[in-house]
């Protein structure tokens, strides 16, 4: 009797898992494996393909091993690590700034919040668009304020110095309202007898940044870290819409992973390299991923 009722509620159980199993099969893990057999094919996306015949043009391991011989792909890769490098610290620092200034009790407040979310909200195409304006060496508001006070701007995105700087300045400008956020919430649940006491005690506000405020914020913090570096990653729709996908860019100063992945897929037709490309993607991020979550227990601080 006991064995029926457990049969009877597995059944209820699948039944209603069903629908999500589907689709995870369908839109995941069968996409995944697809993506993995192709990486191993020199498949252009264009010749018909005989599914009884299995995946056209096996080339094994070829795909990777052209592409990391390639000096292309270090090129790519310095792309975006030198875009992590200028993007963590100032998304950081302007998402805490943004924080402390939303973290106050003043008339008005709310209106701020919302100003400060509003590009988050902001589609990436119209976001991109008014940066691309803004950054423009003729007739850009940027150089023009430079300008003002005697200082001669680059050429931004025509700048193969100043070009990846730009991109930083867009996408920190787009995500800082939603770290800010985050940052926000942490902050908001800081015990204020922490703070008060340790001004009793003498402390000052960099003592008390330090010592208190860091330290109980360190997951949000953490998790920030692991987002933006993912996200930083994936860099893509200001890539191809400020700078063309880096062919409009300086000797193509603003390549980078994914961008390189859309090309050769989608002009190239190039599929089987691409899905390749994009496994090795996958490896790197899996790689720094796993690393934050290691270093984590150095510097990241929970509650017991």
């Amino acid at each position: 009797m006991q064995s029926e009722l457990q049969r009877d509620k597995l059944k209820t159980i699948m039944f209603f898992l069903f629908p999500s199993i589907l689709g995870l099969l369908l839109f995941s893990i069968i996409p995944i494996i697809a993506s993995f057999l192709l990486s191993l094919s020199k498949w252009d996306g264009l010749t018909r393909w005989n599914f009884k015949a299995g995946v056209p043009n096996i080339v094994g391991f070829g795909n990777f091993k052209e592409i990391l011989t390639d000096a292309e792909f270090w090129k790519v890769l310095g792309h975006t690590l030198y875009f992590i490098v200028l993007y963590i610290p100032l998304i950081l620092f302007s998402s805490l700034l943004v924080a402390n200034l939303l973290n106050n009790d003043f008339k008005g407040i709310v209106a701020y919040r919302v100003f400060y979310f509003l590009p988050v909200l902001t589609s990436w195409v119209a976001g991109a668009l008014v940066w691309k304006w803004v950054l423009s060496p003729l007739y850009g508001p940027l150089n023009e304020m430079l300008r003002f006070i005697g200082i001669k701007g680059p050429g931004w995105l025509q700048d193969a110095a100043w070009a990846m700087p730009g991109i930083v300045l867009a996408s920190i400008w787009k995500d800082m309202g939603f770290f800010g956020l985050i940052f926000l919430g942490a902050l908001q649940g800081i015990n204020i007898e922490y703070i008060e006491a340790a001004k009793i005690d003498g402390a000052t506000w960099w003592q008390r940044l330090m010592k208190i405020t860091l330290p109980i914020i360190s997951p949000a913090i953490f998790f920030v870290v692991v987002i933006c570096i993912i996200n930083s990653f994936q860099l893509f729709p200001q890539i191809m819409i400020m700078t063309e996908g880096g062919s409009a860019g300086p000797h193509g100063a603003t390549q980078v992973m994914v961008e390189r992945i859309y090309k050769y897929a989608f002009k190239y037709f190039k599929m089987g390299y691409a899905a390749a490309y994009s496994w090795l993607l996958f490896v790197i991020i899996f790689g720094f991923t796993t690393l934050q979550m290691k270093l984590q227990k150095k510097w990241v601080h929970y509650d017991e």
